[in-house]
């Protein structure tokens, strides 16, 4: 099934991070495209520094919570802690859409709840996909101008 994932980082080194979580996507998955590196200001939390984000497709035979339980791996891997809600990071992964499957679990909201409001996504996304509809909000160029 193909999947949308997001990719952020503003602690330690995120350039270096974002490259080794790449890195790690290719050899567990059929990585089809990783967007450009953009540079974003943080959204809610704490003041911490901007963020370093990028959206990748994928393509994977694993259950959702299998593939969301690589994702976790890998950002513990790479040194996430999670202490703070919006908080800093070393790596962040998310689950944005995978396939067409809608989930309202505790463990794993699909499409991801806030995706569709949120410009570090949606902008990367279409740069690899500009066609790209988010279930339940619509094409993602749509959403991208009602956030101008």
């Amino acid at each position: 099934m193909r999947a949308v994932i997001s990719l952020g980082a503003n602690i330690g080194n995120p350039h270096e991070q974002m490259e080794l979580a790449i890195a790690m996507l290719k050899e567990s998955t059929d990585l089809i495209a990783i967007s450009s590196l953009y540079t974003t200001k943080p959204v809610g939390g704490p003041e911490q520094p901007d963020y370093i984000n990028a959206v990748c497709i994928i393509e994977s035979d694993l259950p959702a919570m299998d593939l969301l339980d690589l994702l976790h791996g890998i950002e513990k891997t790479l040194g996430r802690e999670r202490n703070e809600r919006w908080g800093p990071r070393t790596i962040d992964l998310d689950l944005i859409q995978y396939g067409t499957l809608l989930s309202a679990a505790d463990e794993l909201t699909l499409p991801h709840p806030r995706a569709h409001e949120r410009r570090f996504v949606l902008e990367p996304w279409h740069e690899i996909e500009a066609k790209a509809i988010l279930l339940t909000h619509g094409p993602i160029s749509d959403l991208l101008e009602q956030l101008q």
